[in-house]
Order: C-alpha cells, then sequence, then structure tokens
C-alpha cells in the first residue's frame, strides 16, 4: 500500500512539474518582438546589442564551446547553409551566442566560430546578461555536473530566425533537412 502512495505521489510530482514548465513557456508568434535589449560582446571583444538583430535578417544560435555534437554540427551547417546561397543570402546575418560565458569567453569563442565560418558572430559576455539574453529569447540551458570534476550544459538545439525588424520569423530544428533549412533562409532574406 505504502509503495502505490509513494508512486502516486512521484507521479503527482511530475506531472506537476510538467504543466509549471508548460505554463512558463509561452512561444513567441511570427511578427512579435523577440527577446530584451542587451549589451554583451562580440567574440572580437566589441560590445553587441540588440541592435545587431535589426536592419537585416538574422539567424541566431544558442549553444557553447564544450558541446560535443549538437553546437559544431549547428555551426558547420550554417556556414553550410549560408555558402549554398551565395548571393540570394548576403543579407543574413548568422550568430552564436554562448549559454556558458564561464568558459566561452571572446577569445574562446573567437577561435571556436572561426574553424567554421567568418559570416558567423560570436556573442558572450558577463553570465548574468547572458542569461538574461538567453531567458528573453525562451532559450532553454542547463548546467549538468558530469560526475568527473567537469560540466556539460543541456540547452535548446533550434536556431532562431528573426526577421530584418527583430521580430520571430520562424526556426531551423536540430536536424532539419538542409534543402528546408535553406528554403527557410531565402525566404527570411527575401522578406
Amino acid at each position: 500500500m505504502m509503495r502505490f502512495i509513494l508512486v502516486g505521489i512521484i507521479v503527482a510530482m511530475v506531472a506537476g512539474l510538467g504543466a509549471m514548465t508548460v505554463l512558463s513557456y509561452r512561444p513567441f508568434q511570427s511578427g512579435e518582438p523577440y527577446g530584451a535589449p542587451f549589451t554583451l560582446v562580440d567574440q572580437k571583444g566589441a560590445p553587441i546589442t540588440e541592435a545587431a538583430f535589426r536592419g537585416k535578417p538574422s539567424i541566431v544560435f544558442f549553444g557553447f564551446t564544450h558541446c560535443p555534437e549538437v553546437c559544431p554540427t549547428t555551426l558547420f551547417e550554417m556556414a553550410g547553409w549560408l555558402k549554398t546561397l551565395g548571393n540570394d543570402g548576403k543579407n543574413l546575418n548568422a550568430y552564436f551566442v554562448t549559454v556558458d560565458p564561464e568558459r566561452d569567453t571572446p577569445p574562446v569563442m573567437n577561435t571556436y566560430v572561426s574553424n567554421f565560418s567568418d559570416r558567423i558572430v560570436g556573442i558572450s559576455g558577463d553570465p548574468d546578461k547572458v542569461h538574461a539574453m538567453a531567458k528573453s529569447f525562451n532559450i532553454y540551458w542547463k548546467k549538468v555536473d558530469t560526475g568527473d570534476g567537469d560540466y556539460t550544459m543541456d540547452h535548446t538545439a533550434s536556431a532562431l530566425l528573426l526577421n530584418a525588424k527583430g521580430e520571430f520569423s520562424g526556426t531551423i530544428a536540430y536536424g532539419e533537412s538542409a534543402d528546408t533549412a535553406i528554403a527557410k533562409l531565402k525566404r527570411l532574406a527575401a522578406g
């Protein structure tokens, strides 16, 4: 009997946690202003604000340089998409925002991002400011202890698409086909 009560309590706690997560997450809609004002630094150490996401459409990906698979794969794909688009994508900006600013300093970001493309700009900064920016963009991230004195980061794996006004315009999911991603970016660049 006690076992059934314990299982019932655990199920109720998990359901409650799931409900809180769903209720606290509100996806942005197309054409809606996205994110809050921020002041961070790019991979060269220069100040960068939300103004960087205005004037030209942007693809924005949040990740970290110690990421074993999702981040290097996504950045490799982003570089490929931009190259494939050629002149059709010349007005697109591309950004890689760290969710691990404690390790991902501007010099680390510069070395990492430069391995993929000179079209992608790395963004880092004060941890509290980086995390506030990620939160305002509805990005999930969580530091996860690996048990060996190190850690990894769980994080949203989709790239965000912002129009030239900095408004939400869609996403490219991790693992989405290159043809679909390129079609989305062509529409974004043309819009």
